[in-house]
């Protein structure tokens, strides 16, 4: 009980110090007690009965302090001044008896004699009064759980009471509450977790849904769990000041289960357990006993009904009762049943130890002493039990404890604590009924069991507290009114200020006083409300943000005005004690305020109007607009609360091209569409409404379900039912009269005479005539005009839009009834007005009234104006038009101009044409075959999907297989069914309808044209004479019903087949066969034309689709979780792939997975990429977890194909037996901080930690794997189903041979290397089979001539042969010769060197004062030991070598910085060292300087290996305190001795100690910091460092910086959605952010769509400003030329553009010529590079000095790439352009001349 801050807790103090004087005793309820007189001595109760000397021994007995001794004891310093003691611990034991002796005899003595001493008079009075009985000093004290009695490494009994998010919060005794992080639950649950956090990389996971872990699904409040106390100290909170009480639990069975051993599992005890796996009977639960494998086995059986099935979930964790023991002693059987676990009566009466008795377990207690404070026990004779004043149910319920409970009698309880401090074992027990039955405790209310908190919610007042109990200096037991449930009021609540005391019988606080209180709290587990006195506490408005509606209108006071970079974004106001909100910018006033920190200040009281709370993040959202504020309105908070018509006012928060974003109360939000914003026309609505106003709304429309608010700004009640009436009756193309209320440029607003309906009247409707007209009658309309004979054109009664034209052709269309509303009044042939809605390439849309269209083709038009621009039409121009063709179904118009639809045949003219030869004699015409009719027919030509027939020369047919046979068992041969049709062969047939050879349709036979044949049907059964049977059609299909259908078409996924002519279904892949070999190739297996019988799975006749299936009932396509099973193998269709696995789906409702392990036999390869989507394979099912709904699949050959087959790399499943030292091979699953986990197979993972990972030293580990990597391992260790192995090659590899180390090298040694950096004083070479070693060969020992330029010779990559010369072990380096005299003698066979002429000519000023300055330590290297080299380390420790001057050796020594990451290595230091030793010796002559350094002064100067210390840097500080890159080697000097924490403080005393002037050097240790964040620091913490960053220095460079390092470190989604704010902040200003962005997407993420999309974003960001888009659009196009992924002809079309926009600009001609030439290829490209050439001669105002480098560069490149005619033709091009340019000098000069 926190809160209650009693030291004793609610139990108050033991009895031992109850004998207090009178002002603190406590009457006794013993009558004779107090009848006795007041100045009786002690000595004349002597003749009273037994008990009464000891009372008196009682009260003598008050000074004994052997309590008090213990909490001293405790006191106790750990290392005493003086040593320790020399008795030993018997001689101390005897002393200690004998002083108490001495003691008492004293304190007797000095009772009897001493009668005129106070403390003597108020012993007698006490005596008198009837004191409490004395008690042995040696008694056990009670004591009350509270904060400091509660050490980590307790153990104690709760109740869980509050579920979040990552954590759980507990209720503890005495009103303690802890809480559970998310990861100290349980070990499953912390691995599903790293499982998740490793999937939510991937952009396509499919079981993100299975991953996704909710603790309200694993837990439920009031669920009773043991606990475990980890820290009673907020370690998060700041190190400064006094630290946070927050005790942090766990609920890991490791944890809870501590203290027992194997032995002490008896039946009857309880553990705490977690489920490790689900099984078909019952889970496997983890106990983790410390020291064994002991495991849990729950049973399905022993699952207490009141815990869902769904929440036993691996993670999951529950307090259990042992029923029982295995036979072998390894399995524990656990149980759950309430009868068992909450019955006190089932106490582990066989324990042997006192170890067994564990919060949670249920005791048998022989009570040993009782007092009003508690009770005292006993359980098995020695262990010590307290109840305490809350627990015994003295406090809240008022039992007399010593009428209950009596010495010696025994007491069936319940553990809920233990004391790990105490100095002999002790626990605490609770005989509260709820606690020992472990239920939770409910109230009555109205005679009905409810929740406390249901009967009294927190924040309640409660009128009458009554006061049943008070504990002095603790508080008070009251009753609240609620049966069942005591209140207790801390004495720090029971009022405001300081309490002096709390007395029984006297003071407002007696007992039987009555007075408000209201809840501030519920404590679960003790079962009692927590309450408050406090006047200030009952007067406050809200406690909690819970207790805050959404809406109210609050008081407050201004506590802080928020400043971001835009001003003031915000004033946080307080409402109540505690309790404060946020009013955003936009809430601050109705108006926009210039200067909104004038108008607010802190203490300023204000009124406010709630918008919305977050009680799990305690925010609240305030505003102090007036309108809000004071409006009347009731707030709409919810759906639930909508009505349409309903008015409230709301906030614009987003406007958009087509409406804008509402905000009321709460979350909910609402679409305010363009059209609704008013009575008016609006076409921009940022013109009329801003961000932040408020608007009064009116509800149109809304839908829950969807989430989906529509609200107007006009008011419904301007439109009555007058209106609505009117808007009803008005019809599309009556006609009206209109009165002119608004004229725009393109709309003119109407008011409808008869009935004041609003009606908008387009400018383009005004005439028939052209737009020249048009727009003159505009001018001739003038506001209160009157417009008769207007027609209505549309009308749209739920927006109440109505829509006229004046167009004459329409007017008159509609007096003559002629006018065009929908499709069913149109007729083939009829003549109709209309106008021109849409124009494309190859037709025109015609609208009529109504919105009715229709199509009118190019080829319908006249052909002089087929050939014009838009066919020489505008957009509402009016057209008259002929309806050639209708379709009512899909309401489809075909017309034409009517001159050319008098040019089409119309098939109802043609006269009836004469059979020619029919079959069948009676036949005479056409009309003869109506439908059913039975004739004869002659198969013209069998095809694979019908027979084509004639039924005379004239007359053609078609019999579709599927109207072939009737049954199975006549088709012969399936997959050729028709087969054994024959030419000219004579059949039956039976007249269906018509078969449109176009379009394929079928359609009736009154639809005949000249594309279409007849539809027969040759079935046996429909030729029979009699009435025709029905056809059969979608509407008449059943789900399960079986049919013959024919394959029609093949798709890589699916079969089309036809069930009838006008049937068509699909078949997919997977349900095509039950033979798995069919479905590999669908094109072989069901070839078109072939049957299958097929049922039917799904119709959708509103969709027209049908679903069908070919495998037989109950095969696998019926595959459901009762009937998957281990190691079948079927056939399955790949759903999705991605680089870790594929997922294939095995029937409609399930799914498995492929993992790597699983793709191959051989993990070489295993390439998820190879599979393809849709793709049917062979699978085999590995395992199977139902519980979870997983299914594990295999493609291994050796698994769906033969058993037989090599495996290389085995199968590893939960059962598969791994041995130790066995080798094996995995994917890396995840790289964390300290290792590798690699997955062997399904769910068995081996961890591979960091010193195992490689015999080399891996200085950037993380560097050398990524997650899904083969790697190769011996396992090292198997603890626990916990693998652990090792990937060094020594202890893998059998013919590994350790690698070179430094003291293997001696002079005259031949190695083998290669260059990994060249510099013009030497290259580098990383020795092959070495441990990282590297020496330099300086350009002096190249060749055995002068070297001017080591780079003329050795390019980096290049494999050399070099000779050791020199090796200094101490300062570990190498140096190596590479000149050909050196290998004279040796054998050369291996490889080819460059000789002595080898590179560029060389002069004899190679001797130079450079080669001079590198003689001293030019052919040295630092060696990084065992370091792995980056390209970083390498630009730091080359810099030791070079000899570069001091001015460009800070900007060398930063390389290092830049985006390419940091190098925490040495080889900084050494390297900077070395190289200032060079610079510093330049000036001394050669012979000088090749001399040993004897002396040095340690004084000015370090030693020649640079700063080795802490000291070394801070001196050379002291004199450069403005040099970056020396504070950059000194974070890097503390990052090699792995101190992170001093790397940083470095960092920040290097940007405070910097001068302010110095930006650049502050800017490098920025950069330095991020580089350090980026790589070992968190999210939190890179974002931190990048915040102040961009604060101190330039914003955009700091961007774009981190963004490099993100890039350089392949953190490429970090890099992406870093560049996506780098656009929003910058984008509008600087064009290179966007070129950045889309190299990015181009080179690293692959993605030149998105890169390419960001050109459209860039040129609407920047504007039209020339400068912004000329430094943008080029470089875009060059993109597409240069990148991998780039497409040429796009950048191409890029510079075409900006070459016609800007031809004079000759810098872009030659970029676009640079690309050209850079990329071409074949002929195609040389041609485009002439045509290129040519185009930029011909740009008019061409200079002559560009034009002769432009022909020059013409003519060097027909040079090279070109033959003779092509350079003649450069020739004559640049003489005709010097002649035209000369002749137009002459004309100007003769005009100038005649002016």
């Amino acid at each position: 009980m926190s809160s209650l801050k009693r030291k004793e807790g609610p139990g108050g103090p033991s009895a031992s110090k109850s004998a207090r004087p009178t002002t603190e005793s406590r009457p006794s309820k013993r009558p004779k007690s107090s009848d006795a007189p007041k100045d009786t001595k002690a000595g004349a109760s002597k003749g009273k009965d037994a008990k009464s000397p000891k009372k008196a021994k009682g009260d003598t007995e008050k000074p004994s302090i052997a309590p008090s001794a213990s909490l001293l004891k405790e006191d106790e310093p750990l290392f005493p001044r003086g040593g320790g003691s020399v008795l030993t611990p018997l001689e101390q034991q005897e002393i200690q008896v004998q002083a108490k002796k001495d003691a008492l005899f004293e304190e007797q003595s000095g009772a009897t004699s001493g009668k005129g001493e106070k403390g003597g008079k108020k012993k007698k009075r006490k005596s008198e009064a009837g004191a409490t009985p004395a008690v042995d000093p040696d008694a056990v004290k009670i004591e009350s759980l509270n904060f400091k009695r509660l050490v980590k490494g307790s153990l104690v009994l709760g109740t869980i009471c509050e579920i979040n998010l990552l954590d759980i919060a507990v209720a503890l005794p005495n009103n303690l509450v802890g809480h559970v992080p998310i990861t100290a639950i349980s070990e499953a649950l912390t691995q599903r977790l790293q499982a998740s956090a490793a999937k939510e990389e991937e952009e396509d996971s499919d079981e993100e849904a299975e991953d996704d872990i909710d603790l309200n699904s694993l837990f439920r409040v009031g669920q009773y769990v043991r606990a475990y106390v980890a820290s009673t100290i907020d370690e998060s909170a700041p190190v400064s000041g006094k630290p946070r009480r927050r005790i942090e639990l766990s609920l890991l069975p490791i944890h809870t289960n501590s203290g027992i051993s194997q032995q002490d599992v008896v039946q009857n005890c309880t553990l705490m357990a977690s489920v490790a796996t689900v099984e078909d009977h019952g889970f496997v639960m983890d106990i983790n006993i410390a020291g064994t494998s002991l495991r849990g086995f729950l049973s399905r059986k022993q699952v207490d009904k009141s815990i869902p099935e769904e929440s036993l979930q691996p993670g999951a964790v529950l307090l259990c009762i042992v029923i029982g023991n295995s036979a072998n002693g390894k399995i524990v059987q656990l149980s759950t049943l309430n009868d068992r676990i909450s019955s006190v009566k089932n106490f582990p009466s066989e324990a042997t130890t006192i170890d067994t008795f564990l919060p949670g377990t249920a005791v048998d207690v022989l009570v040993s002493d009782v007092s009003r404070h508690g009770i005292t026990g006993k359980v098995m004779g020695d262990l010590d039990v307290t109840a305490d004043l809350v627990h015994s149910g003295a406090g809240p319920d008022g039992v007399d404890l010593e009428e209950k409970y009596k010495v010696g009698s025994r007491v069936k309880a319940r553990v809920i604590c233990n004391f790990p401090a105490a100095k002999k074992p002790k626990l605490g027990i609770s005989v509260l009924p709820h606690v020992s039955t472990l239920k939770t405790k409910m109230a009555k209310k109205d005679g009905q069991a409810v929740l406390p908190l249901e009967a009294l919610p927190h924040s309640a007042h409660v009128g009458k507290c009554t006061v049943r109990r008070i504990e002095p200096g603790v508080g008070l037991y009251v009753d609240v009114g609620v049966d069942g449930v005591p209140g207790f009021v801390h004495i720090s609540r029971v009022k405001d200020g300081k309490v002096d005391g709390l007395f029984e019988h006297s003071g407002p606080f007696k007992i039987g006083s009555v007075h408000p209180g209201r809840v501030v709290g519920y404590n679960s587990f003790d079962g009692m409300f927590l309450l408050s006195f406090e006047q200030s506490v009952l007067d406050q408005p809200f406690l909690r943000v819970e207790d805050i509606p959404v809406g109210a209108v609050v008081p407050g006071v201004v506590e802080k005005l928020v400043v971001n970079s835009d001003g003031l974004g915000g004033v946080i106001v307080n409402i109540a004690d505690g309790i404060s909100g946020l009013v955003p910018e936009m809430h601050l006033s109705d108006v926009h305020l210039q200067h909104p920190e004038k108008k607010f200040r802190e203490g300023m009281k204000v009124k406010t109007r709630v918008l919305s709370t977050n009680p799990a993040k305690h925010q609240v959202r305030l505003t102090l607009k007036k309108t809000l504020v004071n409006s009347e309105a009731p707030p709409i908070k919810s759906y639930d609360e909508l009505a349409v018509g309903l008015q409230a006012p709301g906030t614009i928060i987003s406007i958009l091209q087509h409406g804008a974003i509402v905000q009321f109360y709460g979350r909910l939000r609402g679409f305010l569409p363009l059209s609704e914003m008013s009575e008016a026309y609006i076409h921009d609505p940022k013109e009329h409404f801003r961000v932040a106003q408020t608007v009064s709304i009116y509800i149109i429309s809304f839908d829950p379900d969807a989430s989906r608010l529509i609200v107007s700004c006009k008011d419904p009640s301007a439109f009555g039912l007058e209106k609505q009436l009117a808007l009803k009756k008005l019809q599309i193309g009556d006609l009206v009269s209109a009165k002119v209320t608004q004229k725009t440029d393109d709309d003119i607003f109407v008011e409808l005479a008869d009935s004041s309906l609003k009606a908008i009247l387009p400018v383009n409707q005004l005439t028939d005539k052209s737009v020249s007209k048009t727009q003159s009658a505009l001018k001739k309309i003038h506001v209160g005009q009157t417009l008769p004979d207007l027609v209505v054109l549309q009308k749209n009664e739920g927006r109440r839009s109505i829509t006229l034209s004046q167009k004459p052709s329409l007017v008159k269309a509609s007096k003559e009834g002629s006018l065009l509303k929908v499709a069913d009044d149109a007729r083939v042939g009829d003549k109709v007005h209309g106008f021109v809605r849409n124009i494309t390439p190859t037709a025109v849309f015609v609208q009529f009234a109504g919105m009715l269209t229709a199509l009118l083709p190019k080829s319908l038009m006249p052909q002089e104006i087929q050939s014009k621009p838009d066919f020489g039409m505008h957009k509402a121009q009016s057209l008259e038009v002929k309806i050639t063709s209708v379709d009512r179904d899909l309401g489809r118009l075909v017309v034409a101009i009517p001159g050319v639809a008098e040019e089409v045949e119309k098939p109802e003219d043609k006269p009836v044409e004469k059979a020619i030869n029919p079959v069948d004699e009676t036949i005479t015409s056409a009309d003869d075959l109506p439908v059913g009719k039975i004739t004869k027919a002659m198969i013209v030509s069998v095809k694979d999907t019908q027979l084509n027939i004639k039924l005379a020369d004239n007359i053609q047919g078609r019999i579709d297989v599927s109207q072939v046979f009737d049954s199975w068992d006549q088709i012969k041969n399936p997959k050729k069914p028709l087969k054994h049709f024959q030419q000219k062969q004579i059949v039956p047939v039976r007249v269906l309808g018509i078969h449109d050879a176009r379009n394929h349709r079928f359609l009736p036979i009154s639809h005949r044209s000249g594309h279409s044949v007849l539809e027969v049907s040759a079935k046996l059964s429909d030729v029979k004479e009699g009435e025709a049977p029905e056809m059969l059609t979608l509407d008449k299909l059943e789900v399960g019903s079986s049919h013959l259908a024919f394959v029609n078409n093949v798709e890589k996924h699916h079969l089309w087949v036809n069930l009838a002519p006008n049937v068509r279904g699909s078949i997919r892949a997977s349900e095509a066969s039950d033979d798995m070999s069919q479905l590999l190739d669908l094109g072989k297996s069901f070839p078109v034309g072939s049957a299958l019988k097929v049922r039917v799975l799904a119709v959708d006749v509103q969709k027209q689709r049908l679903d069908l299936s070919a495998r037989t009932p109950g095969s696998a396509a019926e595959l459901t979780w009762d009937k998957v099973e281990e190691g079948k193998v079927l056939a399955g269709k790949i759903t999705k792939v991605n680089e870790r696995q594929v997922m294939v789906q095995l029937s409609e409702t399930l799914a498995g997975f492929i993992g790597l392990t699983d793709l191959a036999d051989d993990f070489d390869e295993a390439n998820p990429v190879k599979c393809s989507k849709y793709e049917i394979i062979r699978v085999a099912i590995v395992e199977v977890d139902k519980s979870n709904k997983r299914i594990r699949l295999s493609m291994r050959p050796s698994r769906v194909l033969n058993s037989s087959l090599p495996v290389k790399d085995r199968e590893v499943t939960k059962t598969t037996k791994l041995e130790v030292g066995e080798v094996i091979r995995g994917f890396v699953k995840n790289v964390s901080a300290k290792g590798l986990f690699v997955n062997l197979g399904g769910e068995v993972t081996a961890f591979v930690q960091i010193r195992n990972l490689s015999d080399a030293f891996l200085k950037e580990w993380k560097d050398h794997f990524q997650i899904d990597q083969l790697v190769k391992g011996r396992i090292i260790a198997i603890n626990n189903g916990r693998i652990e192995m090792t990937l060094k090659a020594s202890q893998v590899e059998k013919d590994f041979v350790p690698p070179i180390t430094i003291s293997d090298l001696k002079e005259g040694r031949l190695v083998i290397g290669r260059i990994r950096k060249v510099e013009d004083f030497g290259v580098f070479i990383t020795i092959d089979g070495s441990a990282n070693l590297s020496g330099l060969c300086h350009r002096s020992e190249m060749a055995d001539r002068a070297v001017k330029d080591a780079r003329t010779l050795y390019n980096e990559g290049d494999k050399v042969k070099a000779i050791i010369l020199k090796v200094d072990e101490q300062q570990k380096r190498i140096n190596l010769g590479l000149k050909p005299s050196y290998f004279k003698d040796a054998d050369d066979d291996e490889m080819d060197v460059d000789g002595d002429d080898a590179g560029a000519p060389l002069g004899n000023d190679a001797e130079s004062g450079e080669d001079e300055e590198m003689s001293d330590a030019g052919g040295a290297v630092l060696i990084t030991g065992t370091d792995n080299f980056s390209d970083d380390s390498d630009n730091e420790s080359d810099d030791g070598a070079s000899d570069i001057d001091m001015a460009d050796a800070a900007v060398e020594g930063l390389a290092g910085l830049d985006a390419g990451g940091f190098d925490w290595t040495t080889s900084a230091l050494d390297a900077n060292d070395a190289s200032k030793d060079t610079n510093a010796d330049a000036p001394k002559k050669t012979k000088k300087r090749r001399e040993p350094k004897i002396q040095v002064d340690k004084t000015a100067e370090l030693d020649i290996n640079g700063p080795q210390t802490s000291s070394d840097y801070e001196r050379l500080l002291l004199g450069q305190p403005d040099n970056s890159e020396l504070w950059i080697q000194y974070m890097a000097f503390q990052m090699k001795v792995s101190e992170l924490a001093n790397a940083r403080k470095v960092a920040e005393r290097a940007i405070k100690t910097i001068n302010m002037k110095e930006e650049t050097e502050k800017l490098n240790v920025w950069i330095a910091y991020l580089n350090l964040e980026v790589a070992y620091g968190t999210d939190e913490s890179v974002e931190d460092v990048f915040k102040r960053a961009c604060t101190y220095n330039d914003e955009q460079e700091v961007h774009e910086r981190l963004a490099s390092i993100y890039i350089q470190s392949e953190k490429y989604i970090r890099a992406d959605e870093l560049f996506e704010k780098i656009l929003k902040k910058f984008g509008s200003r600087s064009a290179q952010v966007w070129v950045n962005y889309a190299h990015f997407l181009h080179t690293k993420r692959n993605s030149p769509d998105r890169a390419r999309a960001l050109l459209n974003r860039a040129t609407q960001a920047l504007g039209t400003q020339a400068h912004l888009y000329l430094a943008l659009m080029p470089k875009f196009a060059a993109l597409e030329f240069r990148s991998p992924n780039g497409d040429r002809h796009r950048g191409r079309t890029l510079f075409d553009k900006l070459l016609e926009t800007y031809p004079k600009k000759f810098d872009l001609w030659n970029q676009s010529l640079d690309l050209e030439i850079s990329t071409a290829g074949d002929k195609s490209d040389l041609t485009v590079v002439r045509d290129l050439f040519d185009r930029g001669s011909q740009v008019k105002g061409l200079k002559p000095k560009k034009a002769k480098a432009w022909f020059r560069r013409w003519a060097q490149w027909e040079e090279e790439h070109g033959d003779s005619k092509s350079r003649e033709k450069v020739s004559a091009k640049a003489q005709e352009w010097a002649r035209t340019r000369k002749e137009r000098q002459q004309q100007e000069e003769n005009s100038e001349g005649e002016q």
